[in-house]
């Protein structure tokens, strides 16, 4: 019907001469019967990305265990270029349903980066995010072993899906090597994109670390002493022993005897376990190296307070858990941004939103304050003495000259100097027994969320929002290094033993090591998911803790830069993390209310029996969890003797 009425049409229009009429007519038709199919056409590839991609996930899934780990790593790749292709070609809706339909299989590893790639409504949203630039603009790189990498290449060429092989060819590399797959191993070492940070961290780890610990440090000279005196002890024990014995010969009193031979073998027995304690703790002796920074020497009664801390000193492992002293904070709970505990817990210093910092000494609480006359002989008299009753009765000392809210505070490392950063881009040196600040450094641009000094004293290091890590000295108001390569706020920073490097964590999902010397970047970790809240570092210098907003904890081997045990270790922000004094426990805070002691040995052991494989060792083991009922871990720490001290602010309501 519709052919007859255009025939009509047409033949009116030659009759009537409208040449110019017809030419335009014609064009029209041809035009939409155009648009008809290339509509159809662009319909039928919309389903094949999402017909190729339902039957690769099916066949994925359902491959042999053995391999199955391997080709699941195929699949995030080809779901987020699968989506991206249909909104560059304008599928909106059929990319809307796509992404919502398998979503759900890549949330636990790639939540955030869904997140933001949720927000991309038009094709112009490609070129806008940044993170769909990265996608689009390098191909990503997928080790397999060589079965896989067969398995995967003969599905394709039997199914014939050109969408699927159209992706994979464009966007994806694989590394294959030979043998049997390896053991289940984190995404970010087996799944990078080139030329992003996954690849430049194999680039810099790459380079030599020097991880060890100080030449002639204050703790071996102080450990070589104590051996030294429990050499002598026993040889004391042993002349004893054979005056004891003599005695017994001569005098006949067995009960004496036996008095003075339990006297003498727990003498024995005391020296023998401090023998077989520094000999424990030289089992695997690290390497020594020399300082790069000029660094501070100890005062005798500071090496005396040491020697006396190491000869105290508890010795940890799975059976033996250290004691936990918690300070709660009452009534701060919106108030109180961060904490600190001195290394013996004699101060507790609390950072504030008022732009406040606060002290209290552990020996003055509960002790009555200095009474004041309330009544004066005026009225500025009571006065006076009111506010210097108010001052007399407060169990802290309130320091104040910060203009924001406090976010991180630090004492040196005998206490009688406390550091302090906040938003108004400054960090201040205060000290314990003045309670008054002595300096003001400003060098950021932006807000200062972490300073921490170091092993040492003398130097601190600080984190920004500016991005960058400063490295200062006390006696200077400008920073010695500025450390810049983080694509995000600079979240925390921690000390290496030795001094000679600085680690940061960021919100950009990296750890970072700097060298103090140059200020350049030693090592690049990746493997979180989110950002960066918390590090340690082990004793002996050659592993890391991080810790993580979703509550991730990865262990790092400095010497490699390769992961060796990531564990969801909490339900929530992990804030803190502690390395016992030997190295064997570590302990972790979080937002969940929860103290967590994990067994460090275990991983260092597989680690060194295995240093050939290619995943992590091992899970951390967890000891104990210990519940604080409804205070979040705001800071943890070790005093020499290994005892943990924890502080925490009470949750509202409580």
């Amino acid at each position: 019907m519709e052919e007859e009425v255009e025939k009509a049409v047409f033949a009116y229009l030659r009759k009537k001469g409208f040449r110019l009429t017809e030419i335009a007519l014609q064009e029209e038709q041809t035009r939409l019967s155009s648009d008809a199919s290339s509509l159809s056409r662009s319909e039928s590839d919309a389903a094949k990305y999402y017909d190729g991609y339902g039957k690769l996930r099916s066949w994925a899934y359902n491959s042999l265990d053995s391999y199955r780990h391997e080709l699941l790593r195929v699949l995030y790749p080809v779901f987020i270029h699968c989506f991206m292709d249909l909104v560059a070609q304008g599928h909106m809706q059929e990319a809307r349903t796509f992404f919502q339909t398998f979503r759900e299989d890549h949330e636990m590893m790639h939540l955030r980066d869904l997140q933001k790639l949720e927000g991309i409504l038009s094709p112009s949203h490609l070129e806008e995010m940044e993170l769909a630039r990265l996608w689009r603009q390098n191909k990503v790189k997928i080790r397999l072993c060589q079965y896989s990498y067969e398995l995967l290449v003969q599905y394709l060429h039997k199914t014939q899906s050109l969408a699927m092989l159209g992706v994979i060819n464009e966007h994806i590399n694989f590394e294959v090597y030979p043998g049997q797959p390896a053991s289940m191993s984190d995404d970010s070492e087996a799944v990078f994109l080139i030329g992003t940070s996954q690849d430049l961290a194999r680039e810099i780890n790459q380079k030599e670390l020097h991880w060890g610990l100080l030449e002639d440090s204050v703790e071996e000279r102080m450990e070589k002493t104590l051996s030294e005196s429990d050499k002598t002890e026993v040889d004391g024990n042993k002349e004893a022993d054979t005056e004891d014995n003599n005695k017994k010969k001569t005098d006949g009193n067995k009960h004496s005897t036996a008095v003075n031979n339990k006297k003498k073998k727990d003498k024995v027995v005391g020296a023998t376990g401090k023998t077989i304690r520094s000999e424990s703790s030289m089992v695997s002796v690290p390497p020594r190296v020399k300082p790069e920074l000029t660094l501070p020497q100890f005062p005798p009664e500071v090496e005396q307070s040491i020697l006396e801390d190491l000869r105290n000193r508890v010795q940890l492992n799975s059976l033996a858990l250290p004691s936990v002293s918690f300070y709660t904070f009452l009534n701060t709970h919106n108030g109180l941004n961060c904490s600190t505990i001195s290394h013996d817990g004699s101060l507790v210093a609390g950072g504030f939103s008022d732009s406040s910092v606060k002290i209290w000494d552990m020996a003055k609480i509960g002790q009555p304050g200095r009474a004041s006359n309330p009544q004066g002989e005026n009225g500025s008299m009571q006065g006076m003495h009111s506010l210097a009753s108010d001052e007399a009765k407060r169990p802290y000392s309130l320091l104040q000259g910060h203009s924001g809210p406090v976010y991180s505070v630090s004492f040196s490392p005998f206490a009688d100097f406390l550091l302090s950063s906040s938003s108004d881009n400054t960090i201040r040196l205060w000290s314990t027994r003045l309670n008054a600040n002595l300096v003001s450094y400003k060098g950021h641009n932006f807000p200062v969320w972490d300073a921490q000094f170091s092993p040492m004293g003398h130097y601190f290091a600080t984190a920004s929002h500016d991005r960058t890590a400063r490295l200062w000295s006390v006696e200077r108001i400008q920073p010695l290094r500025v450390m810049a390569g983080h694509l995000s706020d600079v979240d925390c920073v921690q000390w290496h033993p030795n001094c000679n490097y600085i680690a940061t964590g960021s919100s950009d999902k990296t750890v970072r090591l700097w060298d103090v010397q140059t200020g350049n970047c030693a090592r690049l970790f990746i493997g979180h998911r989110s950002m960066v809240l918390s590090l340690a570092i082990s004793p002996d210098g050659r592993f890391m803790a991080s810790g993580d907003e979703d509550g991730t904890i990865m262990l790092w081997d400095l010497s490699t830069g390769r992961s060796v045990s990531p564990i969801i270790g909490h339900s929530s922000c992990v804030w803190t993390l502690a390395f016992s004094c030997e190295g064997t426990l570590l302990a972790s805070g979080s937002a969940d209310c929860m103290v967590k002691l994990w067994d460090i040995t275990s991983s260092m052991k597989a680690l060194k029996t295995d240093d050939s494989k290619s995943g992590p060792a091992s899970r951390l083991r967890l000891l104990k969890a210990l519940p604080t009922k409804s205070t979040p871990v705001y800071t943890l720490r070790f005093s020499r003797r290994n005892l943990l001290f924890a502080a925490g602010a009470l949750s509202a309501g409580s």
